[in-house]
């Protein structure tokens, strides 16, 4: 792969030395002419075109169904991550007493929706996780769902997903995976691994704009959970206006309640063919390779790297310590000498994608040194 070449695909470069692709990605160049061609195609021609894009965005839910080994029926567009993770928080069939596991430093949009169920007796247990035994040890006869991110957006940990979805399978219990911190760099495939549910939105690591991602539903768990968000596209018959027939789709499409963000889901589609076609295992071996090279340059920089770097662990996440150094202060400073990056949790994180070099993360460097 020509990785000087990809770079000509994201004019960020010019400018900036991108690194905070866990907060928000820059576009791509496919991206943004699939708004421009959306924009003025609808500027032009209005409904005349629909029938277009109606086709594009069959041909991006195929996509995102290669991109997760599942079935493209499987797939439904969300306009975010806390959509889909409301989907399974509010349409499961909880019962008083129930509870739901999750890591203590999961990202809000994966712990308010769970939250949101005490007032139905539903208890969250937020667990201090070291290993796989802690979550383990917390689950019970009446845990229902684990819920962990594939990578945790603070600390850069990456979870094995295999192991964890067999615990789950062995206690019978359901696997939600908040997928937005590795879909893009990581290979996920659905119908290997134990995953029951996944919402991943697509403006992070999938290099596409905020307001599309995608939401997953194991195909055999579709009428266990009750179809909240109902409108109008949630029925077989969708665009038959004048007959009344409350049949909802036999498959994820049910989700998606009324008008798509047909722009936004195009947009999306750009990027994902991008990162297939590169290859989602050389776009994770990239990632992997820069960060390796960050973390090196960094330690011996002087800077403290939190993050686990074991293999399996390891994501394109980097956590960091400055001594002495307070991190809101070094990332003002790094924006005013090009460098985006950013801060969670009291710690510098740095996260780049497979496009960035090594001689941007060589000056990355020089410019966090705490001396």
């Amino acid at each position: 792969m020509d990785w000087s070449a990809l770079r000509e695909e994201f004019p960020v470069t010019r400018k900036w030395g991108y690194f905070d692709h866990a907060g928000v990605a820059p576009l791509s160049v496919p991206a943004r002419d699939a708004l421009l061609e959306y924009a003025t195609d609808q500027t032009d021609n209005g409904v005349a075109s629909v029938r277009r894009w109606i086709d594009r965005v069959v041909e991006v839910r195929r996509l995102a169904g290669q991109l997760l080994n599942a079935d493209p029926c499987d797939v439904a567009f969300v306009k975010n991550t806390s959509e889909g993770i409301g989907l399974v928080a509010e349409g499961f069939p909880w019962q008083p007493g129930d509870n739901v596991v999750t890591a203590a430093e999961e990202y809000p949009a994966n712990l308010y929706p769970w939250m949101n169920l005490a007032s139905r007796g539903v208890e969250l247990r937020r667990v201090p996780r070291l290993s796989i035994d802690d979550i383990r040890a917390a689950l019970d006869g009446r845990t229902r769902l684990l819920t962990l991110s594939f990578v945790e957006y603070a600390s850069g940990l990456r979870n094995d997903l295999d192991a964890l979805g067999l615990l789950c399978r062995e206690r019978g219990i359901l696997f939600f995976v908040d997928a937005i911190q590795g879909l893009g760099v990581f290979p996920i495939d659905v119908k290997r691994m134990p995953i029951d549910f996944l919402a991943a939105d697509g403006h992070k690591w999938l290099l596409g704009p905020e307001g599309a991602g995608l939401f997953y539903i194991r195909r055999e768990l579709i009428e266990r959970l009750r179809c909240v968000g109902v409108g109008w596209n949630s029925v077989v018959g969708a665009f038959d206006f004048s007959t009344i027939d409350f049949t909802l789709k036999p498959h994820a499409g049910r989700w998606e309640s009324g008008s798509p963000n047909v722009a936004g889901i195009t947009a999306l589609g750009a990027s994902i063919k991008l990162l297939l076609d590169i290859g989602i295992p050389q776009v994770s071996d990239r990632v992997l390779a820069l960060t390796d090279h960050f973390c090196d340059r960094a330690t011996r920089a002087g800077l403290e790297i939190f993050s686990s770097r074991q293999p399996g662990e390891n994501s394109g996440i980097v956590s960091l310590i400055v001594p002495g150094v307070d991190p809101k202060e070094r990332v003002q400073r790094c924006r005013e000498r090009g460098f985006i990056v950013n801060q969670r949790a009291g710690r510098l994180r740095v996260s780049p994608h497979c496009y960035n070099s090594f001689e941007e993360i060589d000056r990355l460097v020089e410019v966090l040194r705490p001396f």
